[in-house]
């Protein structure tokens, strides 16, 4: 039964994507499917991407990361302040040091979100909410305010060049979605995620460590936003403490419209990606048509209760179909 409505789900979504593909072409006739729109649409979508699967691993086990941005942006801060430091440097040193300082960063940020989850008891929203806002600030203090830019071509690869006509930002973007996906269906810990999300207290008593499965949990989402910090730095050539504020409305959104259930335990990689180029044709369109981003913020705010309206519709069916 859970296969089938699995299936089910990836057929809706697969139609919503065609649709939403038909629609735009109709509405930029001759600029939609161009070359340049869409490698736009291949720079654009790895960072996003890579945040919603921080997003995603969240809330499979019934929470959620308010602090994922804050977390990039700070990630994004250490690696650009060190390669100003070692600007002396050979580049392939300097770039190896600031990546690796980044991850250490997003995954420290990651670890104490586990930690006021799983061992002080902070309800997820709060936990993160405070991080969210306590690394916003420290970001905002280190930087005073302004931008540090100006990276080496190296740097500069990542976030904009290309690996045999491919986007390189789109490789690791899919790289990360494989490693998600391997994580997820294929290991203990993705198993155990699952179980916390279903139901906390059956997983307890069937001796899985909830607060170890947390920590896993959100020490996995730190490092993606890391991981995202890198490509965003190196896209932008730039670091600031307010980028990509607007995202984080999105990865709830691409989660929860690829079949990430609000409530946890369920919720496949696959769904997310096609979730992901749906909303990034949308996106696309939205900016062809010359849309402004506020219509575009509200645009998205509606489409994500009208999904959590149609989900909850659809769950109550299903409870009264089997009373």
């Amino acid at each position: 039964m859970t296969i089938k409505i699995k299936k089910n789900e990836l057929t809706v979504l697969t139609a919503i994507m065609a649709a939403v593909l038909v629609l735009m072409v109709l509405l930029n006739p001759g600029s939609f499917l161009t070359i340049g729109n869409l490698q736009g649409m291949a720079f654009q979508l790895p960072e996003l991407g890579i945040l919603t699967l921080g997003m995603m691993v969240v809330m499979i086990t019934g929470g959620i990361n308010l602090s994922i941005i804050a977390t990039a942006n700070m990630a994004g801060i250490t690696a650009a302040m060190l390669l100003k430091g070692m600007e002396g440097s050979p580049a392939g040193a300097a770039l190896l040091a600031a990546a690796a300082a980044g991850l250490v960063v997003a995954a420290l940020i990651g670890l104490l979100n586990g930690v006021l989850v799983a061992y002080i008891g902070i309800t997820p929203i709060l936990a993160t909410l405070g991080t969210m806002t306590l690394f916003n600030g420290i970001a905002i203090v280190v930087t005073k305010g302004y931008v540090i830019s100006g990276f080496s071509d190296p740097v500069l690869f990542i976030g904009n060049g290309t690996l045999l006509a491919v986007p390189f930002p789109l490789i690791l973007f899919a790289l990360a979605a494989f490693i998600m996906a391997v994580i997820l269906k294929k290991s203990r810990t993705g198993f155990n995620m699952y179980m916390l999300g279903s139901n906390a207290v059956a997983a307890k008593f069937s001796g899985v460590s909830n607060a170890k499965v947390l920590i896993m949990t959100y020490l996995i989402s730190g490092l993606y936003s890391g991981a995202a910090a890198l490509v965003m730095i190196s896209r932008f050539n730039s670091a600031k403490s307010g980028y990509g504020n607007s995202y984080l409305l999105v990865t709830i959104l691409a989660s929860v419209l690829g079949g990430v259930s609000s409530e946890g335990g369920f919720g496949k990689v696959s769904g997310v990606v096609m979730a992901l180029i749906t909303l990034q044709l949308l996106s696309s369109g939205f900016n062809l048509l010359r849309v402004s981003s506020f219509m575009t913020t509200a645009i998205w705010g509606f489409i994500m209760i009208a999904v959590m309206v149609i989900d909850y519709l659809i769950d109550n069916r299903k409870k009264g179909g089997r009373q």
